[in-house]
Order: structure tokens, then C-alpha cells, then sequence
């Protein structure tokens, strides 16, 4: 005979259960999606557009990784074949970001760009400079009709700065210390006489 399970075994229950009720509700809702898109509506194309609301600006790898957990064997071209379509009919957004992997997120249509942490990788959203989308205004657009710029900003996340060796607090208020000022005999000169121009000796 099996035991019941113990608390944590029937916690571990309910948690699956809404996770699958709140999947069927997500699903529901993408199926209406895909269709007003004219995409066909299949489980792997509902499991990766779930996959990529759940985890914005995830590579390929992490949304295969999502989708299996969600609804067990899939194959990686499954996934790049879901996320092309899923792209191409505009349902996703796909970044592909100098040196990193594609990635995908669900929000699409706005003109938002990115920051990605050179330490990291992580990656954010940044809403447009302020004001009507000045970023579609070049200096010169060679005749172009613009409706989308990419723009990625790089640098520093607050964890990764937060790890980052540190210059002590004196040095971040007055600058780094300054070098021993040596005489011509290669003795260490007081700081006050080195700054002192009337001073003879």
C-alpha cells in the first residue's frame, strides 16, 4: 500500500494543478491569439508562446527548456520552427543581440529597446527616449520609411556592479590618493611645502 503523501507531497499536488489550470487558461487565450493570425494552433506553438511570456528575453535553449517542462518531449527544431512563425507573424519579438544568442520576448508592436549587462548578459527593457519616438527620427534617412529601431544599450547590472571590487569611499569623495611627491635627492617631500610656491626650501 502507498502512504499518503505527507504535507509537502500534497502541496507539491496543488501546485501542479494550478500551474495546469493557469497553463489552460494562458493556452485558451493563445488560441485565440494564433488564430486571429492566421496561425495554426498546435500544442507545441501554444507551449513556446507561453514559454516566452513566462521568461522575456530567454534564448531558444531556455525556451525548449521551459516548453519540455510544460508539456514533456519536444524536439529543439520544434522550437525554432514555433518561434520563427511566432516572430514572423509578429506575436514575438526576436533580439539578436552582437556576440549572444537570439532572444525572444512577447512584447512586440512598441518601440522599446534593451540593456544587456556585459558581465552577465542579463537583459532589460528600456522604454523609448521621451517624446513621440524620437529614436525613428535620423539625422538622415536615405529615403528609408522607418517604423522600428533596435536600439541596445550595454553596461553594468546592479548585481553585477554590486560584485564589482570597489575603490574605498575616500577615493570615490577626493579622487585616487595622490603619488609621494619625492625632492631631487629622491626624499619624500610634505604635501603642504610641495603646494606651497613662496616656500624656499
Amino acid at each position: 500500500m502507498v502512504p499518503p503523501p505527507n504535507k509537502s507531497g500534497r502541496l507539491l499536488i496543488l501546485d501542479r494543478f494550478w500551474n495546469l489550470i493557469s497553463l489552460t487558461s494562458v493556452y485558451n487565450d493563445s488560441a485565440g491569439l494564433l488564430r486571429q493570425h492566421g496561425v495554426q494552433v498546435t500544442a507545441q506553438r501554444l507551449a513556446v508562446l507561453a514559454a516566452v511570456s513566462r521568461q522575456p528575453h530567454g534564448t531558444a535553449d531556455d525556451i525548449a527548456k521551459a516548453v519540455r517542462a510544460d508539456i514533456g518531449v519536444i524536439s529543439r527544431q520544434a522550437v525554432y520552427d514555433a518561434l520563427a512563425v511566432l516572430a514572423e507573424k509578429g506575436l514575438i519579438r526576436r533580439i539578436q543581440p552582437a556576440g549572444s544568442p537570439a532572444r525572444y520576448e512577447d512584447r512586440a508592436g512598441d518601440n522599446h529597446h534593451h540593456l544587456i549587462c556585459r558581465a552577465c548578459g542579463q537583459m532589460v527593457d528600456v522604454d523609448c527616449a521621451v517624446g513621440a519616438a524620437p529614436c525613428l527620427s535620423p539625422m538622415d534617412d536615405s529615403g528609408y520609411q522607418i517604423d522600428e529601431a533596435e536600439v541596445i544599450y550595454w553596461g553594468s547590472c546592479p548585481e553585477c556592479l554590486a560584485q564589482t571590487p570597489d575603490r574605498s569611499a575616500t577615493e570615490e569623495e577626493t579622487g585616487p590618493a595622490p603619488r609621494a611627491l619625492r625632492g631631487r635627492d629622491g626624499s619624500d617631500i610634505q604635501r603642504s611645502k610641495a603646494l606651497d610656491p613662496n616656500d624656499q626650501t
